[in-house]
């Protein structure tokens, strides 16, 4: 009833594909995607987000807008390196649901601030994270109004070009989350990590390296690596506690776990993920009665869109 009342509207439900039947991944990830939000608004309700609630929600919005960021990130790889295309048609979603938790970032920012209009304007111009934040938000506003089918038709090869400050938007949403953190940059450091893990992996295409599970290795380890360097440089520019503590203190598990470590663990699923595919193609070609080809030299489908807040291909 609900979908044809939409249909008849003009209304696309998120969890039907293109063809208009009902999609069990795009209504998977519909549900994760609205579920922060639920759950902050039901803290909310039962005044369960402490002494300052409307600053809980501008962190957490704030947080999730960078996590969905980074699940957005995360859909080429998912899909080349698991052989999944049909990952593909929940990316749109993604992006739009970056967009959603930054804007209400910023309106619940500027509830804080009692919509003073004047008052926020000088401070996103005067505090530098503010500004630094805000630039992204807009950046992010324009990727998810051009993420249209229309869009794409209308700006043509622009799109693309449009599209690919999507990584020029998530290092300044990375560098406002560190400079609004202030002294536990722990959570800003793990995605920063899952980050140049991301990237990394983007620049092993860029360069046609193999995607074989021990080049794949190689790359959590470097990732891993490279987040616990950027951790003891933060702290080292920031706070000036040497380098050398908080490199020590990622071998020290008396305590928590430190961001390269987890960085590094999500990285591991990566190689996994390949010896995984490799033996299941392997297997399947045995099966068959002919030879298996090799997953990694096995031609990837093309891809229509090759942006996180880009439409199904």
């Amino acid at each position: 009833m609900t979908d044809r009342l939409a249909g008849s509207l003009g209304i696309p439900l998120p969890w039907l594909d293109r063809a208009g039947r009902l999609s069990w991944l795009k209504l998977a990830v519909f549900a994760g995607c609205i579920a922060p939000a639920l759950y902050l608004a039901a803290a909310y309700r039962l005044d369960a987000l402490g002494a300052k609630p409307i600053t809980a929600l501008i962190h957490a919005t704030g947080e999730w807008a960078v996590r969905f960021l980074l699940f957005s990130l995360a859909i080429s790889p998912l899909r080349r390196i698991a052989e999944w295309p049909k990952v593909l048609v929940v990316r749109r979603m993604l992006g739009i649901t970056v967009m959603a938790y930054a804007v209400a970032h910023l309106t619940l920012y500027a509830v804080d601030q009692n919509l003073i209009l004047t008052k926020i304007v000088s401070e996103i111009a005067l505090r530098l994270y503010l500004t630094i934040g805000f630039v992204a938000l807009i950046g992010l506003i324009a990727l998810g109004l051009t993420s249209t089918d229309a869009a794409i038709r209308n700006l043509g090869s622009n799109w693309n070009r449009l599209h690919r400050l999507v990584y020029t938007i998530a290092v300044l949403a990375l560098v406002h989350y560190f400079l609004q953190s202030k002294i536990d940059v722990s959570d800003p450091v793990f995605s920063a990590g899952l980050f140049l893990l991301l990237m990394g992996w983007r620049v092993m295409r860029r360069f046609k390296w193999p995607e074989r599970p021990w080049s794949l290795l190689l790359l959590a380890v470097v990732a891993g690596l490279a987040t616990a360097a950027l951790e003891a440089a933060w702290y080292g520019l920031a706070s000036g506690v040497p380098a050398s503590l908080v490199l020590a203190a990622n071998l020290d598990f008396s305590g928590p776990i430190r961001p390269a470590w987890w960085v590094l663990a999500v990285g591991l699923v990566l190689p996994a993920t390949a010896l995984v595919r490799g033996k299941t193609a392997r297997t399947v070609g045995q099966s068959s009665g002919g030879r298996p080809a090799s997953p990694a030299r096995r031609p990837a489908p093309k891809e229509a869109v090759p942006e996180p807040l880009s439409p199904q291909a």
